[in-house]
């Protein structure tokens, strides 16, 4: 069972001058792959597909894609996705053909929680989050929206590590160093100024008082 369906059109001929064909019409090129089955070459529709790519669980999802003159239906997850720099529109979206059992890697956000309960924040620490993605690897019905963690106990200098964070049932990070995701700092102090500075700046208010009498 999937959360999303989506319909889509064959399309018969590919290149930079068809994508844009497409997109004055209202379409957005893509592509499914894998699967150890042919490239499928599909449009969809704008306006409904671009609702969707602003929702965090439909990049997390396995999405069943309808296609009109191709057999049977697509069972996929996005994998990538190319957009407009200036308009900040999808240009591109690539889909990778997985079954529920699957077994994949994807990127999904870090999401620091309780941050206003954490002390250190109230005691003016900055919250820097090194990672903003983890690479997990699960099966394909079980990938997490996001990878929560509990920011309600730091202090400043406090670093939680990725084997610090605990992760959702079936979901691991595959990694060699127990590497950094957030660091808890000292608020930045306003630079004093140089010796050589100040005495600058007291000639020249000196200077401004002569001239002012």
């Amino acid at each position: 069972m999937t959360d999303y369906v989506l319909e889509a059109e064959l399309r018969e001929s590919t290149g930079k001058a068809e994508s844009r064909r497409l997109r004055k019409t209202g379409k957005i090129p893509a592509i499914i792959y894998g699967g150890d089955k042919p490239d499928l070459p599909i449009a969809l529709d704008f306006n409904s597909t671009s609702k969707l790519l602003n929702e965090e669980h439909f990049h997390t999802s396995i999405i069943e894609i309808n296609v009109s003159g191709a057999r049977g239906k697509n069972s996929v997850l996005l994998k990538d996705s190319q957009w407009d720099h200036i308009y900040d529109t999808p240009t591109h979206l690539d889909f990778f053909r997985v079954n529920s059992s699957d077994t994949v890697h994807m990127e999904v956000h870090v999401v620091p929680v309780n941050h206003e309960a954490c002390p250190g924040i109230k005691a003016g620490g900055l919250l820097d989050l090194v990672r903003h993605s983890l690479e997990v690897t699960c099966r394909a019905d079980a990938i997490p929206e996001h990878i929560e963690v509990d920011c309600a106990n730091l202090e400043i200098g406090d670093t939680v590590h990725i084997e610090d964070i605990p992760l959702p049932e079936g979901v691991t990070v595959v990694h060699d160093v127990n590497f950094t995701v957030i660091n808890l700092t000292a608020p930045k102090k306003a630079e004093e100024p140089a010796e050589g500075e100040e005495a600058v700046a007291e000639t020249t208010a000196e200077t401004a008082e002569a001239s002012e009498e």
